[in-house]
């Protein structure tokens, strides 16, 4: 049989992006893959691991001018050997990243790997014996640069918000309502008060509340050996009191409405609660978060938003875009 003309074990295969000099010449920040798709497995609480489908992006930068590109397919290789053989920690991520250099010696001085995941947890609901699945959005970034490592780890955890001022104002409403129907000077009857707060009439308003977000990033100390998912999505959650639910039955529902009634904030007051939970985490070295209350009374939000304060840190702008 003859020899197939896609038999590449007898062919030289063209490398044009290895040409020694580039069109047009120029330092390339980060040249990498985007969205790769592979799998992520975390360790958690007692050892367990857990899988998730996750998007990778995979970059260096292209310090040589005049070279024309980088070599794309051993990023891709890298990540596939680390990310389908063996879990993510920050130290496997700087292994990974030195790969990446090591692949692009005289090339690059520079890594990076980010990788974008929803982490599902179940949780018990309130009161009833019932659970069910909640998903939170994790992104993890590591970088190397110039033999510096830092890695971050991302959160987004949802939470109902019941305003204080609107809450202030049914009140106002109710007393209003309840001076009306019951005449000053005129003997109260506990039985009809009772069956009063039992009516709409009794709860003529009731304070405007919304699903709302907590965007966190923290910036971990390396020498760290898993990344702290639950523990922090526990710890910001705690904090807020009231996080979304999964299964409801009536008895969860009234519960969850006991917590909002409990727990009236502005977003004012859920970014000053994540910043305490946050604060003396020894494993946090710096963070950045984001409150925001989708309101359900306009067609904007509310949003807080605070660092830790370290000197060189995150940049206190809404996006937390940089390290000042």
């Amino acid at each position: 049989m003859a020899p197939s003309n896609l038999d590449n074990t007898a062919r030289v295969l063209p490398d044009v992006a290895n040409e020694p000099r580039a069109a047009l010449a120029g330092a390339l920040d980060w040249v990498g893959m985007g969205e790769i798709e592979m799998p992520v497995t975390l360790v958690g609480d007692g050892g367990r691991q857990s899988t998730a489908a996750a998007r990778v992006n995979a970059f260096v930068n292209l310090a040589q001018p005049d070279v024309r590109g980088i070599h794309m397919s051993r990023l891709y290789l890298h990540v596939d050997k680390l990310l389908s053989s063996e879990p993510a920690t920050p130290t496997s991520l700087r292994r990974l990243l030195k790969e990446f250099l090591d692949s692009h010696a005289g090339l690059s001085d520079r890594a990076m790997v980010s990788l974008r995941f929803e982490h599902l947890v179940r949780r018990p609901a309130l009161a009833s014996d019932n659970s069910g699945w909640k998903a939170y959005p994790v992104t993890i970034t590591a970088v190397m640069d110039r033999g510096h490592f830092a890695v971050e780890l991302g959160l987004s955890v949802a939470y109902s918000s019941t305003c204080p001022c609107s809450a202030a104002l049914a009140r106002q409403l109710i007393q209003e309502q309840f001076e009306a129907d019951f005449a000053a000077g005129k003997p109260l009857d506990r039985d009809a008060v009772l069956a009063w707060l039992g009516t709409e009439q009794g709860i003529r308003a009731t304070p405007h509340s919304q699903r709302s977000h907590a965007e966190v990033k923290l910036r971990l100390v390396p020498s760290f050996q898993d990344f702290p998912v639950i523990d922090a999505i526990d710890r910001i959650e705690a904090a807020l009191k009231t996080p979304v639910q999964t299964a409801v039955k009536r008895v969860d529902e009234q519960a969850f409405a006991l917590l909002n009634g409990q727990n009236l904030m502005f977003c004012e007051d859920a970014a000053r609660r994540i910043k305490a939970a946050l604060q003396d985490d020894e494993r946090i070295s710096d963070f950045w978060l984001r409150a925001s209350h989708l309101e359900s009374l306009h067609p904007h939000d509310a949003v807080a938003v605070a660092t830790k304060g370290v000197a060189g840190g995150y940049s206190a702008l809404p996006e937390g875009l940089a390290p000042r």
